[in-house]
């Protein structure tokens, strides 16, 4: 019974995402999550030495600390929720599900990007509307440059915000999926390469590297499966995704964006403004045409498609178990 409604939260999480995103009324992990890493880093700060070598010790106890509590908490909650009553477990776990992966509402964003893009090209509102979802400088882009930040960003974000929490949510239900939330949330606070984070945000940042290494590679397969079905280009993903999936400073960041590129056949990533400092980046895929505005719809249908295959993978591993009585 147990497994039953484990999978049924799981598709009831998704179906819920894709039809409400994430409700701004409802109150989110993730936020109380950032809220606490905020303090945390307040305060370790004041207690550690004000060295390299106290910033980076820590940064690792914030991580520990914020990864303990998150799983803890949630686990805790969820055997509470299951010993009052199934259908209570039910309802906690679903909400979570829904509330660890982000398909509708990163959609939503880029197709908002492109609402400014396309039919006429309104250049400050797509800067205002792509500076939402991406962490670069956005004053300078050209049209050229904010459909290429959406893109990326779409492509990226279903390995952050769909695959990997679907596959830690498989292993650990959804304490461990929004555990991995809690991960990647304190890598995109405090794990920047700058003078206030390098030292801090090193272990939170390298914690998110290991944590998003296999599932980020499964990923990959699953948006070049995607770029198969919805594009026809199955072949030019998986060449480019082992060509460039490397082509980025970070070990994971690159491998959807590398299979996203070869679906388009389109040149994405390169230099980049952050924080008003210029970061030399590599290229990903071969320019073999200039980037369109509607390259940011395909890109979000290919994440769909991605984030169903997802989901039938995941509940097929489920299946199984419960076939087998697990």
């Amino acid at each position: 019974m147990f497994l039953l409604l484990f999978e049924l939260s799981i598709i009831f999480g998704f179906l819920l995402d894709l039809l409400f995103a994430d409700p701004a009324k409802l109150p989110h992990p993730v936020v109380i999550i950032g809220k606490g890493i905020t303090l945390l880093e307040r305060n370790l700060r004041n207690i550690f030495p004000k060295s390299p070598g106290g910033e980076r010790a820590a940064g690792r106890v914030m991580a520990a600390l914020i990864v303990l509590t998150t799983f803890v908490v949630t686990m805790g909650l969820c055997i509470l929720a299951w010993v009052v009553h199934p259908v209570v477990f039910l309802l906690l776990h679903t909400l979570w599900c829904w509330q660890a992966i982000a398909v509708r509402g990163l959609a939503n964003e880029a197709k908002n990007v492109y609402s400014y893009l396309s039919p006429e090209c309104d250049i400050e509102g797509a800067r205002k509307a792509v500076s939402r979802i991406v962490g670069r400088d956005t004053q300078e882009l050209t049209a050229e440059g904010v459909t290429k930040a959406a893109v990326e960003t779409v492509a990226e974000s279903f390995s952050d915000g769909v695959a990997v929490p679907f596959f830690y949510m498989m292993i650990g239900g959804a304490p461990l999926a929004l555990t991995y939330k809690a991960v990647n949330t304190m890598d995109s606070m405090v794990g920047y390469k700058n003078e206030q984070y390098i030292n801090f945000g090193r272990g939170p940042a390298h914690l998110d590297d290991f944590a998003g290494y296999v599932p980020a590679r499964l990923a990959a397969l699953m948006w070049i499966a995607a770029a198969g079905l919805c594009e026809r280009r199955a072949k030019e993903a998986w060449k480019i995704w082992r060509r460039d999936n490397r082509n980025h400073p970070s070990p994971n960041s690159a491998q959807t964006e590398s299979a996203c590129a070869g679906a388009l056949g389109v040149q994405l990533a390169g230099p980049a403004y952050y924080f008003g400092q210029l970061y030399e980046k590599p290229t990903i895929g071969d320019k073999t045409r200039a980037i369109e505005p509607d390259d940011i719809l395909k890109t979000n249908r290919m994440m769909y498609m991605a984030s169903i295959i997802a989901l039938l993978l995941a509940m097929a591993v489920s299946t199984c178990l419960i076939i087998a009585g697990i």
